[in-house]
């Protein structure tokens, strides 16, 4: 499903609502929310949005377990950190405890170790079937999502959870959940904002089928939906929007 909308900012108030309703409705089903969140600019109206109080009184925040969907292999402090942007932006302004937050990065160990290592986290939290409640998305203009990029060897993982590998192109480590992992979930939710995403969001959804080129193309939940939160300069070369 596309939700299209004038700017990031109204698409902000769509998935801070997304966001609370999920939370509702997994903590009264099971008595827990087990979120992945993204990185990069676009969660960031989202995040800001969570941590007012209109929505974040809405949340137990106690029964919520905080996952990352990929990271940089950067400390939290860097710059480039997706777990750091969501702290400075949302975590540190919510009362999550801090033993139900699991960024990705760990000083003292390889990303492959850490990926291994992560697996057991999310096993424990979410069970031997691996079923997140939701889980947050952004697109690069390449189509890529997580740190699955185009051509890369981590697009034919079909057993693992979590994969740590170094990206050539961006000459750095990156961890990220796999896509056989990510299409389990009950919920995911694309954040595609800006004209220059506008091709690639094109190709992924009217395109044909190539998700070597367009990774983004992989992700089809198993019994779960995909919802794409569009802005208007994106989806301005969607035949369905014409």
């Amino acid at each position: 499903m596309i939700n299209i909308q004038k700017d990031p900012a109204e698409l902000g108030k769509v998935a801070a609502n997304l966001f609370v309703e999920s939370a509702k409705a997994a903590i009264a089903e099971k008595g827990k929310f087990n979120v992945a969140l993204t990185g990069g600019s676009s969660p960031v109206k989202l995040y800001r949005l969570l941590a007012e109080d209109t929505y974040k009184s809405q949340i137990d925040w106690d029964k919520v377990f905080v996952f990352w969907g990929d990271e940089r292999w950067v400390p939290l402090d860097d710059e480039q950190s997706n777990a750091g942007m969501a702290y400075e932006t949302l975590l540190n302004h919510v009362p999550v405890p801090k033993e139900n937050i699991y960024p990705m990065w760990a000083a003292g160990i390889t990303p492959e170790a850490r990926a291994a290592e992560y697996t057991q986290y999310l096993q424990k939290e979410l069970g031997a079937e691996g079923i997140f409640d939701l889980i947050l998305l952004g697109m690069g203009d390449d189509g890529h999502c997580a740190s699955l990029f185009p051509g890369t060897k981590v697009l034919q993982e079909r057993e693992k959870w979590v994969e740590g590998y170094f990206l050539e192109s961006k000459d750095i480590h990156r961890i990220t959940l796999t896509a056989p992992l990510i299409n389990k979930a009950k919920k995911i939710v694309f954040f595609v904002f800006g004209e220059n995403k506008a091709n690639a969001l094109y190709e992924v959804l009217e395109g044909e089928s190539n998700p070597n080129q367009y990774p983004s193309q992989m992700i089809k939940p198993e019994n779960g939906e995909v919802l794409w939160l569009v802005d208007e300069a994106a989806a301005n070369k969607l035949k369905a929007t014409n």
